[in-house]
């Protein structure tokens, strides 16, 4: 098992393993026979940087038995996927920010995400299971009142993309069996989402084997896996936090408005 991370030190982008308090820093590509190079940074001396930037950043919808109960919902045989704008990715303790003049409703969603290591077309689950590079924390930021403002079209793209609406981090976890973890999310504090990831609907390599078939995915890819049972409105001024043991833990902040204290 690994920890993969990015980061910047002194306004210059690296990538390595974090051990630790401390990061190893490696050359070459990620997802192609990468290997250390340098000393040790420690973790206190850098920032961290989302860990993926992907091409193709893609969300689950009603992927989980859960919630699917709750809503009544059928059970989906094909993935229910939207595509999120890789421009909407934020950083670990980076900032939500809502758009301008947008006073509606944010809902975090705590997901775990799939990041792509091998080209994938047309594969099988056999293949995609070995093109799995790894697992990361993936918070799908909606805005809810943007996603249902038309009654004739409900606009996923446009509510799920606004720019810092996708917190991704801090790692990617290589050699984890992800049916064993659990997401968690706390607001300030307190836990709001907690849901084992075994309760899937369709598991990680299916997904990928079924997307596949529509459209090539390439290393760096991120596909969130959709959530369970307890999104709900994020305030300004709140902390939220995704937490998957084995990855770490997601920490982002949302901004207080002008005028609105900060949230309890």
């Amino acid at each position: 098992m690994a920890l993969w991370v990015r980061y910047e030190r002194d306004g210059v982008a690296g990538f390595g393993t974090l051990e630790g308090e401390s990061i190893q820093p490696h050359a070459g590509a990620l997802f192609v026979a990468p290997f250390p190079s340098g000393a040790a940074l420690a973790l206190g001396q850098v920032r961290l940087l989302a860990p993926v930037q992907p091409v193709r950043f893609i969300g689950l919808w009603n992927n989980f038995h859960e919630l699917a109960a709750k809503l009544g919902s059928a059970i989906p045989t094909e993935p229910l996927y939207f595509l999120k704008s890789p421009g909407s990715i934020q950083h670990p303790e980076g900032t939500i920010v809502p758009p301008m003049g947008y006073t509606g409703k944010t809902l975090y969603e705590g997901e775990l995400g799939i990041v792509i290591g091998k080209p994938c077309t047309n594969v099988s689950e056999a293949e995609a299971e070995q093109a799995i590079f790894g697992y990361t924390c993936v918070n799908d930021v909606t805005a809810l009142d943007i996603l249902n403002a038309d009654p004739s079209f409900p606009q996923w793209a446009r509510a799920k993309s606004c720019d810092t609406y996708g917190p991704v981090g801090p790692a990617i976890a290589t050699g984890l069996d992800w049916s064993a973890l659990r997401v968690r999310v706390r607001l300030n504090g307190r836990e709001r989402q907690s849901y084992p990831a075994g309760d899937m609907i369709l598991p990680p390599a299916r997904i990928v084997s079924l997307i596949s078939r529509e459209m090539a995915l390439e290393p760096g890819d991120l596909i969130a896996c959709g959530t369970s049972v307890g999104a709900l409105p994020m305030r300004p001024g709140m902390v939220v936090e995704v937490e998957i043991e084995g990855i770490g833990t997601l920490r982002n902040s949302v901004q207080a408005r002008d005028g609105v204290p900060a949230a309890d």
